[in-house]
């Protein structure tokens, strides 16, 4: 009886070492050589690799607030701590100066560095399998020529020894990153266009699509389940469902998501959080048909299981209480305060300056981490050329936690909005997450002042 925790350590270490040789012989399958030459030179193709690199939104992962761009650096958070986003510049000694093209396209397409080791699935690898080698030699090109060489020593992981490993990676790519083409739902070039780029090199599975217990997306297109692009969470904020229900992108029209790609706002919304980066560095320099296509596509998804694709009516009787100065609720009193000069009375701000707060789906979505995150820690507008100006909101982290869920939920069901209730306890967690949080370009607390404002003039 002595005998068997002895042999059942030994096995234990067999077994590891078993496992640990083959998680270091797993990437060479995944990886691939290429007859493609790339002539990194050639200024068309070079500048067809800028506009994909835009399509893949490479800058707003691999670029620090007033960071080098494409230096890397920029921290992603994780249940285990953070990592960060490395150098993919041309340099040769902390960049990627010493990849050939085929290091390169292992790496995006397959997770798989120079080096053999396995990439964290933060990179969305899973989704650029997808892109085909045309368009990856293009990307080298860009890289390779085109981008400014910066010596910048990659950051390590925050995460716990042995969480930190790299080799069974290679497992997680065995059991969730199988290998696949594209396949078009249908005969429409318009919609298939559509469907490639949010599948594929724009990746909006990565925030809207919910992660299974191996931090792996639930699903990978709309062909695998409904619950593709259904919402998830992803640095405190609520990355909507982008689907057809009501909460989602029911009540929008291609129009407006037209509009919203390419300036980050519409009359009565605005991108915010990291959705304001994706148009800032991504969405804004893409041509109109293929943003047409991704919004048509869109268009085309059922809403997402056990979400409703219509909500009840209701009355506003809350604009008329504001205007009578019947304040009968702490939250009312609130609102009146801090909240009714910029978005009115009635809840509907002022078109492409203040959001709308009535019937702003993400405001009155079932989750309120994105209203509570912009509430404590303000935000922006992002910048792009269509409008003079990008507003900012102030952070109100000066109210108490109580007065927080206050107004939170007086907007939240103020008007003819519906959505749950938080407490106090929602708000404190928000505050202990922020406090951990490391401030990104459109999370950054607002300077409010005249000088500020006008910055963003065009």
């Amino acid at each position: 009886m002595k005998k068997w925790p002895l042999i059942i350590i030994i096995t234990a270490i067999i077994g590891l070492a078993v496992a640990f040789i083959i998680g270091q012989l797993l990437p060479s399958v995944r990886t691939s050589s290429s007859d493609i030459e790339v002539n990194i030179t050639d200024p068309a193709l070079i500048k067809q690799g800028e506009y994909i690199a835009r399509t893949a939104d490479c800058v707003a992962c691999h670029t620090t607030l007033n960071g080098e761009t494409y230096a890397g650096g920029l921290p992603m958070l994780t249940p285990l701590g953070a990592i960060y986003s490395t150098n993919i510049t041309p340099d040769k000694e902390t960049g990627i100066g010493n990849y050939s093209f085929d290091d390169f396209k292992n790496a995006v397409k397959h997770g798989v560095r120079r080096d053999n080791k396995t990439l964290y699935p933060a990179m969305p690898y899973p989704s650029y399998q997808l892109m085909p080698d045309e368009d990856l030699a293009a990307m080298y090109a860009f890289f390779m020529s085109d981008v400014k060489a910066v010596k910048q020593t990659n950051l390590k992981s925050e995460l716990p020894p042995i969480a930190n490993w790299r080799w069974p990676l290679a497992y997680w790519q065995v059991l969730f990153d199988r290998k696949r083409d594209f396949v078009p739902e249908t005969n429409d070039a318009l919609l298939t266009r559509g469907q490639y780029l949010i599948e594929g090199p724009g990746h909006c599975g990565s925030c809207h699509t919910g992660r299974g217990i191996g931090f792996q997306e639930t699903a990978l297109s709309n062909a695998d389940s409904n619950k593709y692009l259904s919402g998830a969470i992803i640095d405190g904020w609520r990355a909507k469902s982008i689907r057809g229900e009501h909460r989602g992108l029911g009540t929008w029209t291609v129009a407006e998501l037209n509009d919203f790609f390419k300036t980050g706002r519409t009359d009565t919304t605005a991108a915010f959080g990291a959705m304001a980066e994706v148009v800032e560095h991504s969405t804004q320099y893409m041509t109109d048909y293929d943003i047409n296509a991704m919004s048509s596509y869109l268009k085309t998804l059922t809403p997402a299981p056990n979400k409703e694709a219509t909500l009840p009516t209701k009355k506003d009787i809350t604009t008329q209480k504001l205007l009578d100065g019947d304040y009968d609720s702490r939250g009312s009193i609130l609102y009146a305060e801090y909240c009714q000069v910029c978005h009115r009375v009635d809840g509907k701000g002022v078109a492409r300056i203040f959001p709308a707060l009535d019937g702003n789906s993400a405001v009155y979505s079932k989750n309120a981490d994105s209203v509570l995150q912009i509430t404590l820690s303000g935000g922006r507008m992002p910048e792009t050329p269509h409008d003079r100006m990008a507003f900012t909101m102030p952070e109100f982290s000066n109210l108490s936690d109580a007065d927080v869920a206050e107004v939170v939920n007086y907007v939240r069901n103020s008007w003819t909005n519906q959505a749950p209730k938080i407490d106090v306890n929602d708000v404190v967690k928000m505050r202990a997450f922020l406090a951990k949080k490391p401030k990104t370009s459109t999370d950054i607390a607002p300077d409010l002042s005249i000088d500020a404002q006008t910055k963003g003039a065009k």
